[in-house]
């Protein structure tokens, strides 16, 4: 029986009940002042709890399509290649193997040595226009330390967590640096730099990049604040053509939505098991004081269908089975979309909204985009 099945599910809500009903009705027999009696508390105290325990998180699991098979749960499952599709010519697909993450040593350098491994940095974005900030990282690949590249401008890649998440797990859990890393030492990616970050810079409210009215401006914020603070600060190039989103859940979603919106900023975005429409939770608050348009203006589906597509390239990731709804809810977005709106996807056949299934969607999905990433040429050594 699989993980996420009802029967599975069942069967452990009527072993918990079972357990504690068993538990209340030998307790006055284990009441004895006996070692025995000790133990066999202990032992009926543990496994009710275990029980429930295992029954609560079923039905967590359940609910939010963490892991969607036992495969999943225990890291065992397949990792073999990936296939992106594009929806314009399905037949030019690319097949790109799951590889490992090269390591990441501390909070430092990848290694010893900076012109090999690259540098993360520790920062923090303060917006200029938004009066928001947000602390995240920065990863400067190998050539930005390289003399023969001291004149070259690189190309951004901002990555968003999932909501609340924090920037450190784009290092730690995803390793994003390390994965670049391995990517651009086999010829599969351009040197990037990436600008890691958690989506919501008005913690504790997940903003889910919106700009709320009276309230905090995130959409402003990963649109001008970010960008602005980015090419002051790094040498890297200023065209919109060299810049892209990508994030997972909120992440994802806010890379979809941000690119929609601003497409002379972020023409090129990657959803990893991305949403299509705001969240609307105690954690979100009103978003839209009441306004009908902007909530739905933030319905991706809404704005394919209701408003000019943009001329921007977007690859969704995520999986057949395993993530509730997202297979239905991405081929209706993807069969909405048209030129000159281009969009690409590719599914796992199952995974969880977890780190394991983006693990695996990374290595391609950072492939996908680098080849997509364009700086002009400003000189010899650009």
């Amino acid at each position: 029986m699989g993980l996420t099945s009802h029967k599975v599910l069942a069967l452990t809500v009527l072993i918990a009940v079972a357990a504690m009903v068993g538990t209340i009705w030998l307790w006055p027999r284990l009441s004895k002042r006996s070692w025995k009696a000790v133990l066999g508390r202990i032992g009926a105290l543990l496994a009710t709890q275990l029980a429930v325990l295992a029954a609560l998180g079923l039905v967590a699991n359940n609910y939010f399509a963490f892991y969607s098979s036992w495969d999943d749960l225990l890291g065992t499952g397949d990792s073999g290649p990936v296939v992106i599709q594009n929806k314009v010519d399905a037949s030019g697909r690319l097949r790109v193997e799951t590889i490992g993450h090269a390591e990441v040593q501390g909070g430092g350098a990848l290694g010893r040595d900076r012109e090999k491994s690259g540098e993360i940095r520790e920062v923090r974005i303060d917006g200029a226009t938004t009066r928001l900030s947000t602390e995240g990282y920065v990863y400067l690949p190998p050539q930005y330390f390289q003399p023969e590249h001291e004149q070259r401008q690189f190309p951004v890649l901002v990555v968003s967590t999932g909501f609340p998440g924090i920037a450190k797990n784009l290092v730690t859990r995803l390793n994003y640096p390390g994965a670049a890393l391995k990517l651009l030492q086999e010829g599969r990616m351009q040197p990037t730099v990436l600008v890691l970050v958690r989506p919501s810079p008005a913690l504790p409210q997940d903003t889910e990049c919106e700009d709320v009215p009276g309230g905090p401006q995130t959409d402003a914020y990963f649109a001008k604040d970010v960008p602005s603070a980015i090419q002051a600060t790094y040498r890297v190039s200023a065209d919109p053509r060299a810049w892209a989103f990508m994030g997972n859940s909120t992440g994802g979603y806010c890379a979809l939505k941000l690119a929609m919106r601003h497409p002379d900023v972020y023409p090129t975005a990657v959803s990893l098991s991305g949403y299509y429409r705001a969240a609307d939770d105690p954690s979100t608050g009103d978003l839209y004081n009441g306004s009908g348009q902007r909530r739905d203006e933030a319905d991706l589906m809404w704005r394919l269908k209701n408003l000019p597509q943009p001329a921007i390239s977007v690859l969704l990731a995520g999986t057949r089975e395993g993530d509730g709804d997202y297979r239905r809810d991405t081929e209706a977005f993807v069969a909405a979309a048209h030129s000159p709106m281009k969009v690409s996807y590719s599914m796992l056949e199952t995974g969880g909204h977890n780190f394991e299934t983006w693990s695996k969607l990374l290595p391609s999905s950072l492939e996908w985009i680098s080849q997509r990433l364009t700086v002009p040429a400003a000189g010899p050594s650009a």
